[in-house]
């Protein structure tokens, strides 16, 4: 079984990434998108949405980066896969499944599944684009108001050459609203011959366990539930007899993790915004982790980012290289404690 780490817009970007394969568990990691509107993006653009792409195309764990694309265009789209390719990704991935409607609005995302034919173009215009050897993988939804042509979208991201489909199990329409419909995954996976991962509505082990018995599918994505319970991989996998019990972390263990992901923060969010950022990761392990719901209330009024740092020091066991970076609010020297 492969484990990959889902996209989410706003949410599980880098900083997110770089924390939760430190984890483990992680086989692979998709980015969020990086829109595509009728330009050839410069380099800069590729690499502020996957700084890994200076890294190998890989976390500081080491697990691969595929970088993702969305777009309606099929040559622009083919031009800057080129591009990002040359760049060193583990692969490229279309985003054929965003729910947002600023982003359907601009026939981006899941607005696309109207149209199997244009997503067969797009997939074969970014595979011709790209070496061979570099992966084409797409994600898609079950369709956009039904699923009534999940199938045939499927069959064209299929014939177009894509390596491998990701599909979530809810439409458009039903946007993150339970459950997912894991069956008609199976349905899906049954008319094409590449690998199908199953993603949507996995929270726990027995979610794990239900949505491979009714999709059929061997590869799980995971997003929210691995954002909610940074230890979920693990326990997965050793459910499964794939890895040994007892590696998920406890909350002590998470606390150093903490002050790695508020380092991230520092280096690439504003001021501002920063102390949301960890209240939002905070808000969704609350489901997880009792000690996680003290640290909510404990900062859910705070927004000065010193008055954060303050309530970590004393809340949150810091490593002492973490620690001394901290101090120095040095973003270079930030950085290096974060690459440790």
């Amino acid at each position: 079984m492969a484990i990959l780490l889902a996209p989410m817009e706003g949410l599980l970007d880098c900083v997110l990434r770089d924390v939760l394969t430190r984890v483990g568990g992680v086989d692979l990691c998709v980015s969020e998108f990086i829109r595509v509107t009728g330009t050839l993006l410069p380099e800069r653009a590729f690499r502020r949405i996957v700084p890994e792409l200076d890294n190998g195309g890989r976390t500081a764990a080491g697990v691969a980066v595929r970088a993702q694309l969305m777009g309606s265009d099929p040559q622009c789209l083919a031009e800057n896969a080129a591009r990002l390719a040359g760049l060193g990704p583990a692969g490229i991935d279309l985003n054929f499944g965003c729910p947002a409607k600023v982003v359907n609005r601009h026939g981006g995302g899941a607005a696309l599944l109207q149209d199997p034919e244009l997503l067969h173009r797009i997939v074969s215009a970014v595979r011709r684009a790209v070496p061979a050897q570099v992966p084409v993988s797409a994600k898609m939804r079950l369709g956009f108001d039904d699923d009534q042509s999940a199938e045939d979208c499927a069959r064209a991201i299929a014939a177009g050459g894509a390596n491998q489909l990701v599909v979530h199990g809810r439409t458009r329409a039903q946007g993150y609203k339970p459950p997912a419909y894991w069956a008609r995954i199976a349905d899906v996976r049954s008319v094409v011959n590449i690998p199908v991962v199953a993603n949507g509505e996995i929270w726990t082990v027995a979610d794990a366990q239900r949505c491979r018995a009714e999709s059929g599918c061997q590869d799980l994505m995971l997003g929210r539930g691995m954002v909610s319970d940074p230890g979920l991989a693990w326990d997965i996998l050793a459910a499964d007899g794939a890895a040994e019990p007892g590696q998920a972390p406890q909350w002590a263990d998470l606390q150093p993790l903490f002050h790695l992901f508020w380092a991230r923060v520092k280096l690439r969010v504003e001021p501002r915004n920063r102390a949301g950022r960890l209240k939002q990761w905070l808000n969704y392990l609350r489901r997880r982790y009792p000690e996680a719901e003290q640290a909510y209330q404990g900062l859910r009024l705070i927004n000065d980012s010193r008055l954060v740092e303050a309530w970590m020091a004393e809340h949150l066991a810091a490593p002492p290289e973490l620690a001394a970076a901290e101090a120095t609010a040095e973003p270079e020297v930030l950085a290096e404690a974060c690459a440790g």
